[in-house]
């Protein structure tokens, strides 16, 4: 009834460690997952991640199958097949940069979509203060355009001069 339960890891005769079964397969189902994820990106998004080209090819093969197909399955086993030859460190690094990327500009898209809705409501004020910190805009435009878009708005047309403050924000503040 002494048996040893502890918690440290089985090594083999050189010294390495051990890992069990579960491990293996919880590690085969990240790197697949790995690939999923690379065949979901655009050839331009792929082109920014580090990697070799028989990979690349691999994906851009993938991306041609119909994902209904078995042969498409194959293909997510093949890419699987080359990750486990690749440095799997520096592709994740690619990925993250990439969501980072993506966060950041959905985030900044988002401030433009609230300072937009801010000129649209509360007019003159917000005009002022956005002049304050952009000078280069123009307060003439900006006003002409938050009275189209309150008279649209209460006629409940649709808001194109919304969308053209918002354009004319992103043209002039993401520079």
């Amino acid at each position: 009834m002494n048996a040893d339960y502890s918690n440290e890891p089985l090594l083999d005769e050189n010294g390495e460690i051990i890992k069990s079964k579960t491990q293996l397969k919880q590690e085969a189902e990240d790197i697949k997952q790995l690939g999923v994820a690379l065949v979901e990106f655009s050839n331009a998004q792929l082109s920014e991640i580090p990697m070799n080209e028989e990979l690349r090819d691999a994906i851009q093969l993938a991306n041609r199958i119909n994902k209904k197909k078995d042969g498409f399955r194959r293909q997510l086993q093949l890419i699987g097949k080359i990750l486990r030859k690749c440095d799997l460190e520096l592709i994740e690094d690619g990925i993250n940069r990439l969501h980072a990327h993506h966060v950041k500009s959905t985030s900044k898209f988002h401030e433009l979509e609230q300072l937009r809705d801010d000129i649209v409501t509360h007019g003159d004020s917000v005009i002022q203060t956005l002049l304050d910190k952009y000078p280069e805009l123009d307060r003439q435009k900006l006003r002409q355009m938050q009275r189209q878009a309150v008279k649209q708005k209460e006629t409940e047309k649709p808001p194109k001069a919304a969308r053209e403050i918002f354009q004319y924000l992103k043209q002039h503040i993401t520079q």
